[in-house]
């Protein structure tokens, strides 16, 4: 084992813990799923349930649900009266995610959308304090601008996966469509002087932003 993935481990195992029923759900992921790696686990999974707490959110959006461990650890975060809507493209995984939302008795807190989220976002009513995005590569620039009038005045934007398995760093094939989909976001968001946005090298890293004050 590499220096690295022994800090890693050493990081989750006394910075977080989950529970039987995510254990039970990253299992079948693994089982069901061509690419279960797209789960975020235990570290991230604690890591935006903090965020939800510090930040105080009440009603949080995401964008791709997979198989639904993030949605379950942000709703679990949220306070009684708290709302996470939830979205995902791919309507062949619902079921899974479906199943543990039911599970985890969090069907009455959590509202899941099958849709194109660049499409589903702008319908949807109310502000969102906190809003997750892990959905297409591709889609990440449309996402952030049907988000951002949603966002309430003090409202973090999270981005995943911005770092993308450190292929933004090296020569990208013309083809390689969600290494490129996250350059141009990246380029993107660093442009925007009305926003304020840091990178944390979490897992595959991610963006925090918010508006300006």
């Amino acid at each position: 084992m590499s220096s690295e993935e022994l800090r890693f481990e050493y990081i989750e195992n006394y910075g977080c813990s989950d529970d039987e029923l995510l254990r039970a759900l990253e299992r079948e992921t693994a089982l069901t799923q061509i690419h279960p790696k797209m789960l975020s686990g235990c570290y991230q999974g604690h890591l935006l349930a903090m965020l939800i707490g510090m930040t105080r959110a009440k009603h949080v959006l995401e964008i791709g649900t997979f198989s639904g461990y993030s949605a379950i650890c942000m709703a679990r975060a949220l306070p009684a009266d708290g709302q996470l809507v939830t979205i995902e493209v791919d309507d062949e995984i619902e079921w899974l995610s479906s199943k543990y939302f039911h599970k985890a008795g969090l069907q009455d807190k959590i509202t899941a959308i099958v849709g194109d989220a660049s499409k589903v976002v702008p319908t949807l009513d109310g502000q969102f304090d906190m809003v997750f995005i892990d959905g297409d590569k591709r889609e990440y620039i449309s996402y952030f601008e049907a988000v951002l009038p949603k966002l309430a005045p003090n409202g973090t934007i999270i981005a995943d996966n911005v770092i993308w398995y450190d292929k933004i760093f090296a020569e990208t094939a013309s083809n390689d469509h969600m290494t490129h989909g996250i350059q141009a976001f990246n380029e993107y968001i660093a442009k925007r002087d009305d926003i304020e946005k840091l990178i944390l090298p979490v897992r595959d890293g991610l963006m925090i932003i918010r508006r300006k004050m």
